[in-house]
């Protein structure tokens, strides 16, 4: 096992590419520590009815003191943190998403979120693997932050600043051996796609060469594998796991 006595933190838990990464990530022998703002999230239970070990605990990664606090919990449970993956994002659902329909609450929401958190998180984890001698941490990005796409302003944004901010702390802490990598995922088939019409499913799966939407489970394998000692000379990266959508180009 890839992972084997590793200590890992997952944000976004509960479903979609969170919860992937979680399950692979006990597969692979790491120890997680299941970060959600859902307190229904219980994909601790699945990782432990397996012969894993996991526990949740229930944050906010807009919130300092909510990742201050799971650091320290994590600590305390398992001695250290190994691995972190910053899954937890959202789209926005309060306004046009377009530079001037946009709304500060909706900007806010997004950014606070999905680049926020992001942050909020390397910066709570990153002094105990220097004290450790190192760590992991994968980031996810999108492919929205490599081209333009409709109605995805701030969520554009957002994630470009996911890539910015990855490059950033690569180059910081590399000489720590920290390495730090980002996932730009193609459309993925998530809960968030869950009330979208056929034909517009029909259709993002057309922009990607293979003619389907990716799984959680192909996102999850990339970003165990940056946690792996085969990707020992990888850092700074921002990988497309895109179903072939960045070759491609358009619909």
């Amino acid at each position: 096992m890839r992972l084997d006595g590793k200590v890992g933190i997952v944000s976004g838990a509960n479903q979609g590419i969170g919860r992937a990464t979680a399950l692979r990530w006990a597969e692979e022998g790491a120890t997680v520590v299941c970060a959600d703002i859902k307190e229904e999230c219980r994909t601790h239970e699945e990782i432990e009815e397996k012969g894993g070990t996991a526990i949740t605990v229930v944050m906010d990664v807009r919130v300092a003191d909510d990742w201050r606090r799971l650091v320290e919990t994590t600590v305390e449970r398992f001695g250290t943190v190994d691995l972190l993956a910053n899954v937890a994002g959202v789209v926005n659902m309060l306004s046009p998403d377009t530079v001037v329909g946009l709304t500060e609450e909706a900007w806010d929401n997004v950014v606070g979120t999905d680049l926020k958190g992001v942050w909020l998180g390397m910066r709570a984890v990153i002094p105990t693997m220097q004290a450790n001698g190192g760590g992991r941490i994968v980031n996810i990005s999108s492919l929205a932050a490599l081209r333009g796409l409709p109605n995805l302003a701030s969520y554009s944004a957002a994630k470009g600043g996911v890539i910015a901010l990855t490059q950033q702390a690569a180059f910081e802490y590399g000489p720590d051996n920290i390495l730090i990598n980002a996932i730009a995922p193609g459309t993925i088939d998530t809960p968030i796609l869950a009330d979208i019409t056929d034909e517009m499913r029909a259709a993002n799966a057309r922009a990607h060469i293979i003619n389907r939407l990716g799984k959680p489970e192909e996102i999850a394998a990339m970003a165990t594998f940056f946690c792996t000692a085969d990707a020992d000379f990888l850092t700074g990266l921002t990988y497309p796991v895109d179903g072939g959508w960045s070759v491609k180009g358009n619909y």
